[in-house]
């Protein structure tokens, strides 16, 4: 894959900015500011390889599938919206939107559905990667809270991702194929209730 130099720093950006978001939400919120405590730099860890690997691992994607169409696509990191994840953060919620890979080009309704699958499909495979140690070993502990996260950050990411409606991948994905959208949308929403149960 091809990078400018402003993309780089945008992904690198935008994938500190919201690990420390979901960091600040897996520690409590604002509490974090009244009485700080080392576990912050665990959280962040944690939500590092889980929430922020999942977002850049779903952009990255979309980029690199379109790439090898041919388009020209590009990251380009929501900064306003970063920093609004970040004051969510404290109070306990994040609607998170940290940027977009936007793309140039004669893109068909086919190309466009793929390239709007990849970013689901990653998090789908995300998702199954922490939920098979949850159902081989018998985890507990800090192991278990993070394969806990993990599953249950990136099912949701993929469900959310396919809503039906612009600007959301599913949009794309359901003019393209409603056979496609439908079993992805199951398969995301599946491994998130697993989450729930285990």
């Amino acid at each position: 894959m091809k990078f400018a130099e402003q993309e780089k720093r945008d992904l690198l950006n935008a994938g500190l900015i919201i690990s420390l978001a979901f960091a600040i939400l897996l520690s409590g919120g604002y509490k974090i500011l009244l009485v700080f405590e080392p576990k912050i730099f665990m959280a962040f860890i944690m939500a590092f390889f889980t929430a922020g690997l999942g977002f850049l691992l779903h952009e990255l994607m979309h980029k690199y599938v379109a790439q090898s169409y041919g388009f020209y696509a590009k990251f380009v990191a929501f900064y306003n919206m970063l920093w609004l994840s970040l004051l969510f953060s404290l109070f306990g919620f994040i609607f998170a939107a940290p940027g977009a890979v936007f793309i140039k080009g004669n893109i068909n309704k086919e190309q466009n559905g793929k390239i709007s699958l990849a970013g689901p499909l990653t998090n789908i495979i995300l998702s199954v990667v922490f939920l098979m140690p949850i159902l081989i070993f018998n985890l507990s502990g800090i192991a278990k809270s993070f394969f806990d996260f993990g599953l249950t950050i990136n099912s949701l990411l993929a469900a959310f991702n396919m809503l039906p409606v612009t600007p959301f991948d599913g949009a794309k994905i359901i003019a393209w194929s409603k056979s496609i959208y439908f079993l992805t949308l199951i398969i995301a929403i599946v491994l998130f209730v697993s989450g729930m149960l285990l």
